[in-house]
């Protein structure tokens, strides 16, 4: 708690204080209007005024948040339940990474083994099965997070159907929410690269996956992909340049 009350940044919500007592435990966090974004993508006039900026937005607000846990906090903290029911929205729908109930912080001298935690639908798969705690844990759940906020849904039945012959021929603009009106150009190209970046986070392979960082500042770059129509762009075509952008070290790593 002590290092939590002295985290700051911008997409990390506030924690003002706590209370250990033998009667009761609590925290003191800053008040967040509009709940959960879990909350927000499913109410259908709340999602509707999350437009696709806005959505483009929370994304890299939060990877900008985990960036800072994983290699600007000594010791490193990851998170380790990232999901849409633990990032909060203000408001103004500004983006917050909340709840480190689970949170741990990494020590360099130690295996960092630990019990299971987080969101079923979430958490990385190799977690599962050694059990060590490591950031890449966190880049796993950002990817799911990612394709949440671009399709409106948790993208669990996407993601097991990937493997399929089915999946050959699905075009990006068909997995997006269609509650939205279909992005214009210029907006398309920030959806290309979320949605290229999601994929590079979601390789099985944890050595596979971009740091937090990497994430970051691909997005504060002002480097954008080739204009291309989302309805050109197929999931495979993205799926192979998301192993491209990773084995390249990203643009800006």
């Amino acid at each position: 708690m002590r290092v939590l009350i002295e985290i700051r940044h911008r997409n990390i919500v506030k924690l003002h204080g706590f209370c250990v007592h033998k009667r009761c435990r609590f925290l003191i966090y800053e008040y967040m209007e509009r709940g959960s974004l879990f909350c927000v993508l499913r109410n259908v006039d709340e999602a509707m005024e999350l437009d696709w900026s806005k959505r483009v937005n929370i994304i890299k607000g939060t990877a900008h948040a985990l960036s800072y846990m994983h290699h600007e906090c000594i010791p490193a903290i990851v998170h380790r339940d990232i999901s849409s029911n633990n990032i909060l929205l203000n408001f103004e729908l500004q983006v917050f990474v909340s709840d480190f109930g689970t949170a741990k912080l990494l020590d360099p001298n130690s295996s960092n083994q630990t019990l299971v935690a987080g969101t079923y639908g979430y958490i990385a798969p190799e977690f599962v099965y050694t059990m060590t705690v490591t950031e890449k844990c966190d880049v796993y759940s950002f990817g799911v997070v990612a394709l949440e906020v671009l399709m409106g849904r948790h993208p669990g039945e996407l993601l097991s159907s990937l493997s399929s012959s089915s999946s050959q021929n699905m075009m990006l603009n068909e997995i997006l929410d269609q509650r939205l009106p279909p992005p214009n150009r210029l907006i398309g190209q920030d959806i290309l690269l979320v949605a290229t970046i999601a994929f590079a986070c979601l390789h099985t392979q944890p050595k596979s996956r971009p740091t937090m960082k990497c994430v970051s500042q691909e997005f504060l770059s002002r480097k954008k992909p080739n204009v291309i129509p989302l309805t050109t762009v197929s999931l495979p075509q993205l799926r192979k340049q998301a192993t491209y952008m990773v084995g390249s070290g990203f643009a800006y790593c």
